[in-house]
């Protein structure tokens, strides 16, 4: 609601602004998503390469009683 209420602010005062932000929005998400695309490709590396190192540890751990 808060949200809501800023951007009528923006509108108000600024409406050029407001209005400019409203159509580059989903420009710039576009150009984004790649990156985001590869930061999620990147993370489930580094989790599979976490996994690797600590497998050894957990065998040797065993079952928990």
């Amino acid at each position: 609601m808060l949200t809501f209420l800023l951007w009528l602010l923006l509108f108000v005062f600024c409406w050029p602004l407001a209005l400019l932000a409203l159509l580059l929005y989903p420009i710039v998400w576009l150009v984004l998503l790649p990156f985001r695309l590869i930061g999620l490709a990147v993370e489930g590396v580094f989790e599979l390469l976490r996994a690797m190192i600590l497998l050894p540890a957990r065998v040797l751990r065993g079952k928990p009683i």
